[in-house]
């Protein structure tokens, strides 16, 4: 008799977690930016070596802003018309 008590309610409990997960939209795999995140370079670790990887890592490119080509200026007024 417990032993059926206890099924039922594991039984329960599992399908009311899955509505939950279903509802609240949880993925089963990490998302690229999540990846990215926690990801780190092998041998990585410490303040100093952090301090020593920015010295010798090359320095952020300037940000170079591109004209739009015809096509995509002429997507654009189609859309806003």
């Amino acid at each position: 008799m417990a032993d059926l008590i206890k099924e039922l309610v594991s039984g329960v409990v599992d399908s009311a977690l899955k509505e939950i997960l279903k509802k609240t939209g949880a993925r089963k795999t990490a998302t690229r930016r999540t990846k990215r995140r926690s990801r780190q370079a092998p041998g990585a670790g410490g303040i100093l070596a952090e301090i020593i990887e920015a010295a010798i890592r090359k320095p952020a490119k300037k940000q170079v802003s591109r004209r739009r080509s015809a096509a995509s200026r002429s997507k654009l007024r189609r859309r806003s018309a």
